[in-house]
């Protein structure tokens, strides 16, 4: 398959880019992709030196070289069109979005929540979890609204919770389940599966009515 035959994406990041390194793992195999460009809103984000290493651009745009929120945003949507992306994912980008971003890209935005949503919206998810004695934890794959971490959810991985696990470890736990779901929504996206049709989420041809649900350890097929 060509990089013309290929959906093309942009992917932000703000730290290690973990996820967009899973997401550069499966383009190398046989994730039907062309990430034309990782943007950073920190200079210091090691996700760019990912994309560097696999020969992508990478672009930074910090968000302290502007006044205010709605400057940046406006600045960062005119840098992500640049490369025309048919999807923009978020992978561990720390930015509370404007309404104009958001409707920007509207159908097109993806983000990873490390909790089931939408309990534990916001941070500190895994500490929450444990503090609320929960038996299950784990990662949610949505698509971006005007509400914090409150669009429709697509796919979710439930992760046990253990006796002996402390944040560190069920953080971990999690974050390896992330590597799977993220890129099996991106694949949906890339081969047609999954389209946005008036404000519905069609997966296959049938509405979407509530997310789809991966067990720890499950093939990402399905």
């Amino acid at each position: 398959m060509t990089s013309l035959t290929k959906l093309p994406i942009v992917v932000l990041v703000s730290g290690s880019g973990s996820n967009l390194q899973s997401i550069i793992d499966a383009a190398a195999n046989d994730l039907p992709v062309d990430i034309r460009a990782v943007i950073s809103n920190k200079a210091s984000a090691y996700g760019l030196e990912r994309a560097r290493q696999a020969d992508i651009p990478a672009r930074v745009l910090e968000h302290t070289d502007f006044e205010d929120r709605p400057s940046y945003d406006r600045a960062l949507m005119a840098l992500i069109d640049e490369y025309q992306p048919a999807l923009v994912i978020l992978a561990g980008f720390m930015r509370i979005l404007t309404p104009e971003f958001v409707v920007h890209f509207q159908g097109r935005l993806l983000n990873i929540h490390p909790s089931l949503l939408p309990k534990y919206r916001g941070l500190h998810t895994h500490q929450r979890a444990l503090e609320a004695g929960d038996k299950l934890h784990g990662a949610s794959v949505h698509l971006v609204t005007e509400e914090l971490d409150g669009g429709p959810v697509i796919l979710q991985v439930n992760v046990p919770i253990l006796p002996d696990d402390d944040e560190a470890s069920l953080a971990a736990r999690v974050l390896t389940q992330e590597h799977i779901i993220y890129p099996t929504v991106i694949r949906w996206f890339a081969e047609g599966r999954l389209r946005i049709v008036s404000g519905e989420i069609m997966l296959d041809g049938d509405r979407l009515d509530g997310p789809k649900m991966m067990t720890f350890n499950q093939s990402a097929t399905f």
